[in-house]
C-alpha cells in the first residue's frame, strides 16, 4: 500500500520488544515473575507478569496511586473471587484490592496508566 502524499508517518520515539526478549525479574513471591516492557513519565509501565501454577500472592494488592489494566494473554487468572481465561480485560481502577494468583499457570500483560 502506497501511503497517500498528504500522510507523513512519524514513529519518533516508537519503542518495541519482543516480550520473551525482556530479562525475566522474580518476585520477592515465590511463583510471580516480571518483564519491563516499557517505561514512562509518571512511573507509567508496561510489563508482562507470569504466574505459575498453583502460585497465590501472600498479600493483597492495592491498586495506588492509580489504575491498573490487564490483558490475560494464556491460562487463567484468578484475583481471590473471579477466574478470568486468556482473552479477558479486567480494569482494576485505582483503590481496588485483590488477591493475584492462578491455579494452572498464566501469562498477564499489565499497563499502569498512573504508575
Amino acid at each position: 500500500m502506497t501511503p497517500t502524499p498528504s500522510l507523513t508517518m512519524n514513529l519518533e520515539g516508537v519503542e518495541a520488544c519482543h516480550w520473551q526478549d525482556v530479562a525475566r525479574k522474580e518476585l520477592c513471591h515465590p511463583g510471580f515473575s516480571t518483564r519491563l516492557l516499557w517505561t514512562g513519565q509518571n512511573g507509567r509501565k508496561a510489563l508482562m507478569f507470569e504466574i505459575a501454577p498453583g502460585a497465590v500472592y501472600p498479600e493483597l494488592d492495592v491498586h495506588a496511586p492509580g489504575a491498573e489494566e490487564v490483558f490475560v494473554v494464556s491460562g487463567t487468572f484468578c484475583d481471590g473471587r473471579n477466574s478470568y481465561p486468556a482473552g479477558t480485560f479486567i480494569h482494576h481502577p485505582a483503590g481496588s484490592a485483590h488477591i493475584p494468583q492462578s491455579p494452572d499457570g498464566c501469562v498477564l500483560f499489565v499497563f499502569f496508566p498512573e504508575g
